[in-house]
């Protein structure tokens, strides 16, 4: 019985040593596969989350005006933006947000779509850009990798679910184990490594929870996670209420089809049907009357007009301003006038009401310069993980080896990592695939060919 007993210590003891090891060892691994593309989530987050203070800075020239005098109507701003880009039809029409704003306009031809931004009391026009090369635009693109292609984009949502690897586990290893240092201070100088694990680690588990909120609510923009749940939710009655459009024909166009700024609950929601039986005896209200429309419901200054393409279209106003409670979208029928749809923030389910709060949270936009000030530092704090963890790594490395954390002493440590594996990878598919492929090279490749195994020890 002494002897059980006294080997009882030992076996716990290994089986700690090798749980460690083999959450330090994916948190390695994890960190390595997914540094640059954390880089460039902070850095371009960091400048999107300003977009407004760049545009009113570097882009003043092309929205802001003096109010002089009555505006032009919205017809007549239209028709000045379409004479700027011969040839090109009128899609959407953006009403000032303010007096001193400009009006928008989007035209289209066969080279794409342009941004007319138009003085709405002289009928100026200011400036004329690409919708695809306004620099906010660009910079999101960036952001997602969308810019660089589809399989680009689903790399950053990998990147999105490894984020939430790496903070679980960084905590798991930042917690305290009888040292003295390291959990809320630092130790050494720049000069010694324990000074960047202590960075990496007391940043990390302080910021550890916005990181997670920032990875989460990241997630609906993703291309295979995000349109999969927002299917779901669709399909189960959690998403945009569909009862609304039970009583009107529906086109086979849904709102970002048309829309320039969409929430992301709405987003596959259809767009309505114009009364084509009416088109024989009324003549279409024209964007002037749609716009009126629009304002008398009560939309915010700012709202999106999107112009029938054709006798069966609808004039669709939307607003998606910082306020989530101003969230508006209304189709108006081309030839009465009449809404046929009209739906705002409150009539979200509660799954809808979550994720566009946590998207408005995540962009900066919830609770005024504290909420962009804290997603700065969040990023920042990214930034900071990310040199603090290469840094660390460097320091430690042996010449000539990757310097990857040791394996475990106990093999069997992996059943239930690799089921905690199965369980993400049902949660977040692309993710947990990266994982399992991850672990299973580690295990079958690595650990079985000398020399790799000797690179990566």
């Amino acid at each position: 019985m002494s002897t059980f007993t006294s080997a009882a210590p030992v076996e716990n003891a290994v089986s700690g040593v090798s749980l460690y090891r083999a959450i330090w060892r994916w948190h390695f691994f994890a960190g390595l596969l997914v540094i640059p593309f954390m880089l460039n989530l902070a850095i371009t987050g960091s400048i999107y989350l300003f977009k407004d203070e760049i545009n009113d800075t570097f882009f003043a020239y092309r929205y802001d005006v003096a109010a002089t005098g009555q505006p032009l109507s919205p017809e007549t701003i239209t028709a000045i933006a379409k004479a700027a880009v011969p040839g090109a039809t009128v899609t959407t029409y953006k009403d000032p947000a303010t007096p001193e704003r400009s009006a928008i306009v989007t035209v289209s031809d066969d080279k794409g779509s342009t941004l007319v931004f138009v003085n709405p009391y002289d009928g100026k026009v200011l400036d004329t850009v690409g919708s695809t090369e306004e620099f906010n635009y660009v910079v999101k693109r960036i952001h997602s990798l969308a810019l660089f292609g589809d399989l680009p984009n689903k790399l950053i949502e990998v990147t999105g679910g490894f984020a939430m690897v790496l903070v679980v586990t960084g905590i798991y290893l930042w917690w305290p184990r009888r040292q003295t240092g390291g959990v809320v201070t630092l130790r050494g100088t720049p000069a010694r490594r324990v000074f960047w694990r202590d960075m990496h680690a007391v940043t990390g588990a302080f910021a550890g929870i916005l990181i997670l909120f920032l990875a989460v609510t990241g997630m609906p923009w993703s291309g295979y996670w995000g349109s999969n749940v927002q299917a779901w939710l669709g399909n189960h009655g959690l998403g945009y209420p569909a009862q609304l459009w039970d009583d009107v024909p529906k086109s086979q166009k849904v709102a970002q089809d048309i829309l320039p700024t969409v929430g992301w609950t709405v987003e596959q929601a259809p767009v309505p049907l114009s009364d084509i039986a009416a088109a024989q005896s009324k003549k279409p209200i024209g964007l002037n009357k749609a716009v009126e429309v629009a304002k008398a419901a009560g939309l915010t200054p700012g709202f999106d007009v999107a112009i029938p393409a054709d006798e069966t279209g609808v004039y669709s106003a939307a607003i998606y301003p910082d306020d989530l409670s101003k969230e508006r979208m209304i189709h108006i029928d081309q030839y009465s006038g009449k809404p046929l749809v009209d739906i705002d923030y409150g009539q979200y389910p509660a799954f809808g009401k979550a994720i566009e709060w946590g998207i408005n949270v995540h962009q900066g936009q919830e609770f005024g310069r504290a909420n962009q000030f804290l997603m700065l530092a969040t990023c920042l704090t990214i930034i900071l993980s990310c040199v603090t963890g290469v840094v660390m790594w460097w320091k430690r490395r042996p010449a000539g080896r990757l310097g990857v954390p040791p394996q475990p002493p106990q093999r069997s440590v992996y059943i239930g990592l690799w089921s905690i594996a199965l369980v993400f990878a049902l949660a977040f598919p692309l993710t947990g695939i990266a994982i399992l492929t991850m672990v299973a090279i580690d295990q079958t490749i690595i650990r079985t060919i000398p020399p790799l195994r000797r690179a990566f020890s």
